[in-house]
């Protein structure tokens, strides 16, 4: 379990760095400046509810997969923290995203030659199975569409295995960029889990597919130790019941088949559409900016509430979304008078394709007739992958930003920051900024066990984050929020090449 940093500890631990801190403050900051920022960490590591925030996504809410009564009950609850916490305007903004998901039954064993329960999870938006099936299941792995069509008979009502054996895992978590012989990796290409499953060849097999109608699709996976990557995606009418199996349980099936040992399982998924509510949410709330010119200007934090399915996505993004959070409680107890607008965002829908950020900068940002609210937005700080503490910031190539965050990033030194460096990362919410131009910067955490074990799995759990880590990182957002919002100048915009 992680370990639970007590407040007299945590005040114990600002004492040890608190001369550290202020020494190290930017002396272009005035003395009121300097004093809010020793507040956002007394604040932050002697009152924090960053865990409490957590553990509510976590054990009371659990898995938030968008367009679901769960996810609408986190973004409720969240707005409603923040109203609490004295924000401004904190309101939940809709958007068209389509129909929800949720699994309401699933049995997965081996009935023959022994009894033995076997790991899966059925995939997202997953079609249901009319009645619970003991059959032999088919192994069809590596067929061509053409020999499954003259199979099509007895494909009809079976359990499918579409995949050889798993011949690879995932073993390897990215490098960590603040390591002083950190390389960063080429351009990425792509995994495949076996099986076809793109366009092509892949994509007439799975018309066969569809059109033979079995009773269920199994497939795996590459974790290991049980670890499974559950993702998913509605295909509408088309949905076939699909479940992802662990890979160990997977290979063992496929050996005893190859080798001609009688196998027979047992599969039931029930799962149900969810169509009284097809929107998606991002909750928004504001600290109001004073200076009567910069004060409609606005500094944007934020992090996706959503997940999958298969666990409560603990680092994938509970923990993101409970710091952002506490960084605006921390700002408001602190009674921070920031001179521009601090707005917040959770968005909805990222793991499907970056929709609620995305969303919201098409309503509010992009185009010409956002170009005055444009001119005014600052910077966004997003909040996503990895866990642990922030150890500094990704400057996504903007070497206009890098001594202004290098700046604000030095006193944190103490609290275990490390350094920004200038390489980008992708896949996540600040793109949607970026790709209309305006600045917009993720943090650099711990990648260890994140790509083997937790992201996207079954066991992404609440054991994977730490108390002291989400108090860190909360102080960290706040305070570059709250510098960004007093600087005379708005954030560099990215430079043009």
């Amino acid at each position: 379990m992680p370990s639970v940093l007590r407040p007299a500890l945590a005040s114990a631990a600002f004492l040890s760095v608190s001369g550290l801190l202020l020494v190290a403050a930017p002396q272009t900051q005035d003395a009121s400046e300097r004093a809010m920022l020793e507040k956002i960490k007394v604040e932050g590591l002697g009152r924090s509810q960053a865990m409490a925030t957590f553990t509510h996504f976590v054990d009371v809410v659990g898995p938030r997969l968008t367009a679901t009564p769960a996810y609408k009950a986190a973004a409720e609850w969240s707005r409603d923290r923040l109203t609490e916490w004295g924000l401004a305007s904190a309101r939940l903004e809709s958007w068209e995203f389509g129909r929800g998901w949720q699994l309401e039954k699933f049995t997965l064993e081996m009935v023959e030659p022994r009894y033995m329960p076997l790991m899966g999870y059925p995939e997202g938006w997953s079609a249901s199975m009319p009645a619970e099936i003991t059959a032999a299941p088919l192994l069809v792995a590596g067929k061509t569409a053409e020999e499954l069509a003259a199979m099509k008979s007895s494909l009809a009502g079976a359990i499918l295995l579409t995949q050889p054996a798993q011949p690879f895992f995932i073993r390897t978590d990215r490098g960590q960029p603040t390591d002083a012989n950190y390389v960063p990796p080429p351009p990425a290409t792509g995994r495949g889990q076996g099986g076809a499953r793109g366009g092509g060849r892949g994509q007439s097999v799975q018309q066969v597919l569809r059109e033979a109608a079995p009773a269920v699709v199994l497939r795996t996976s590459a974790g290991e130790h049980g670890t499974m990557f559950v993702l998913g995606r509605d295909q509408g009418d088309n949905a076939l019941p699909s479940v992802v199996v662990a890979s160990e349980h997977y290979n063992m099936i496929v050996r005893m088949l190859q080798t001609g040992i009688p196998v027979k399982l047992r599969v039931n998924v029930k799962t149900r559409y969810l169509d009284d509510d097809r929107n998606g949410y991002n909750v928004l709330a504001e600290l109001p900016g004073t200076d009567p010119v910069l004060k409609d200007e606005v500094v944007m934090i934020g992090a996706h509430l959503d997940s999958w399915h298969s666990a409560p996505g603990a680092t994938d993004n509970a923990d993101g979304s409970a710091v952002v959070l506490e960084a605006m409680r921390i700002l408001s107890a602190a009674g921070a008078r920031p001179r521009r607008t601090i707005r917040v965002a959770l968005w909805g829908g990222e793991e499907q394709g970056l929709h609620g950020s995305r969303e919201y900068v098409r309503r509010h940002l992009a185009g010409d007739d956002n170009a005055a609210a444009r001119e005014r937005f600052s910077v966004y700080f997003n909040m996503d992958p990895g866990s642990g503490p922030i150890y500094g910031w990704y400057l996504q190539g903007q070497g206009n930003a890098a001594a202004i965050m290098d700046a604000w990033l030095e006193p944190m030194k103490a609290l275990q920051a490390r350094r920004n460096v200038p390489q980008s990362i992708g896949n996540t919410d600040h793109l949607s900024f970026t790709a209309i131009g305006l600045p917009g910067f993720n943090p650099i955490q711990s990648y260890v066990d994140y790509d083997v074990r937790t992201h996207h799995t079954n066991v992404d759990s609440y054991e994977r984050v730490k108390d002291e880590d989400l108090r860190q990182a909360a102080i960290v957002m706040a305070s570059f929020a709250y510098q960004a919002a007093m600087r005379a100048e708005k954030m560099p915009r990215p430079q043009v090449p």
